[in-house]
């Protein structure tokens, strides 16, 4: 006789990283990962940047920062000498412009894309729409062909006066006396007749 396999024996894992790596289980979602810079709202980010870069854009931010150029300069060249605080190369000034314009260059660029996002989304809806209009005129002048066609073999009011015409014609020069009675004005005048009748009893 054969000896017995043993059916619940477990694998045991083989190498050195086996033993000391846990297994993973797919049943389950992975646990978030620690992370060093802190996390923010893109989609905040994006809002607050495009506030940004439209308040640059405006002239309220050119007279505000003129205002402020001026004042700076104005008090560091008449203000006594103890209280200025950027004497006259102004490079705390330019270094404080120079911040300004590293900051606001990212926050256009960014308000931009989102911009660029927005128009490639309209884009893509306008087409769609456009597409669908012309599938809907594509459609509607079929149909209106096709009733043409239907219509091209319909009777028309003058095409039936014409072929009337024409019997009364080929009647007229059938009868001998040139004068076609037709049903209608026959019953007319039987009718007319039994009428003088019934007045002259």
């Amino acid at each position: 006789m054969a000896p017995e396999r043993e059916t619940t024996r477990e694998r045991t894992p083989a190498g050195a990283t086996a033993t000391t790596r846990p297994r993973a289980r797919l049943d389950q979602p992975r646990p978030p990962r620690r992370r060093i810079l802190p996390e923010w709202d893109p989609e905040a980010f994006g809002r607050l940047s495009e506030r940004i870069a439209r308040f640059l854009g405006t002239g309220r931010f050119i007279v505000w920062m003129t205002v402020v150029i001026i004042l700076w300069v104005v008090w560091n060249v008449s203000a006594p000498e103890r209280l200025r605080f950027d004497n006259y190369p102004f490079i705390f000034l330019t270094l404080m412009l120079s911040l300004q314009a590293s900051y606001a260059a990212p926050l256009i660029l960014l308000a931009q894309n989102r911009q660029a996002d927005r128009d490639r989304v309209n884009l893509e809806q306008d087409r769609k729409s456009n597409e669908r209009s012309i599938a809907d005129t594509e459609y509607l002048t079929r149909e209106i062909a096709a009733l043409r066609l239907g219509l091209g073999e319909v009777a028309t009011r003058d095409w039936i006066r014409s072929e009337l015409q024409d019997v009364v014609k080929e009647l007229e020069e059938q009868h001998p006396n040139g004068h076609v009675v037709f049903p209608a004005e026959r019953s007319e005048r039987s009718e007319r007749s039994s009428a003088r009748d019934v007045d002259d009893r």
